[in-house]
């Protein structure tokens, strides 16, 4: 008999999830996050659209490490471009993302990242992982909020 409560409690929660485990990030939820990796290796300002249109919230690994309020893109923007001036060839590859929840116009999941390019005359390889907020505006998905974290960096010739 408890077997059979705890099966239907597993069925009950699962059914009510809202989203499953296998469930992934569509094209259009993945769209911003490419915006946003363009960005940080060209410096496109035509990307910083990928963001919602206020409430944005980023955590990064360069100072002041929190940007938020209602400039927080373009502050960002302009540490971004001064954290990757002395960088040349970044480019990124994403790892299949995990965790995702979709609840109504948010969404949630982390992304492993590895970012690889040349800092003067030595090449880099970084791995490490976002975590996203999305919300939808406007028919589109924007990233509302982001926290970056390195796991590795690696030296390379």
């Amino acid at each position: 008999m408890r077997f059979r409560s705890a099966l239907a409690f597993i069925v009950a929660f699962a059914a009510c999830s809202p989203a499953m485990a296998d469930d992934q990030p569509t094209p259009e939820m993945m769209a911003p996050v490419e915006k946003i990796a363009h960005f940080i290796a060209t410096g496109d300002d035509e990307d910083l659209s990928a963001f919602a249109s206020r409430g944005v919230v980023i955590v990064e690994n360069f100072d002041p490490y929190l940007f938020e309020g209602r400039d927080a893109v373009q502050r960002w923007a302009d540490g971004m471009r001064t954290h990757t001036a002395a960088t040349d060839a970044l480019s990124h590859t994403f790892g299949a993302p995990q965790d995702f929840t979709l609840s109504g116009d948010r969404a949630y999941f982390s992304l492993p990242t590895n970012w690889t390019g040349r800092a003067g005359p030595q090449g880099f390889s970084e791995d490490g992982g976002w975590s996203f907020v999305l919300v939808k505006e406007k028919g589109e998905w924007r990233v509302l909020s982001y926290g970056w974290s390195v796991t590795h960096i690696e030296p390379r010739p």
